[in-house]
């Protein structure tokens, strides 16, 4: 890599940092390509990203950023999981990790707060973004819902009455 390969490099993760609700700190100690591969398809698909980057890059990209405190974490072969959402690349990361003992959680940030393994762990239990505006938008269709059937149950049954003594009439 050369100099301005490695300028391209920083000024990327750079943006990222920026960009990213997350930051997981991964170490890969001999995943093959195939698995590689299966991760970051499956961080793709949840809306992240996984990236390996030499560590003394990714030191100076996260330096003046809100996750400069990670520093201390990128020691031997570690990779970036990073998300927008607080929740996607720690989810993803650690049910691949449940699967694979060749990835390991090392840490990470949310915004300028630095997680442990554990605090990976815990965030990747929450749910995410996308379930919890389903579950807001349900809480408040409900009630909607169950306002229309209380309205149009009296009528229902009115029409049920009035068709019974036609019946009954016409009988």
């Amino acid at each position: 890599m050369d100099r301005s390969q490695k300028a391209d490099a920083v000024a990327e993760l750079n943006r990222t940092f920026g960009e990213v609700g997350v930051v997981v700190i991964t170490r890969n100690l001999g995943m093959t390509v195939k698995q590689s591969t299966d991760l970051r398809n499956k961080m793709r698909e949840a809306g992240a990203s996984y990236k390996v980057s030499k560590n003394k890059l990714a030191k100076i990209a996260a330096n003046g950023t809100d996750y400069a405190a990670i520093a201390d974490l990128l020691t031997g072969p570690t990779a970036l999981a990073t998300s927008i959402d607080p929740v996607a690349a720690a989810k993803v990361a650690v049910e691949f990790a449940k699967t694979n003992d060749k990835l390991e959680i090392v840490g990470g940030a949310m915004g300028t707060q630095v997680l442990d393994q554990e605090g990976i762990k815990a965030l990747a239990s929450l749910p995410s973004l996308d379930e919890l505006r389903g579950k807001l938008v349900g809480l408040i269709v409900a009630p909607a819902t169950k306002l229309a059937t209380v309205t149009q149950a009296p009528a229902a049954q009115l029409a049920r009455v009035f068709g019974a003594y036609a019946a009954k009439d016409a009988a």
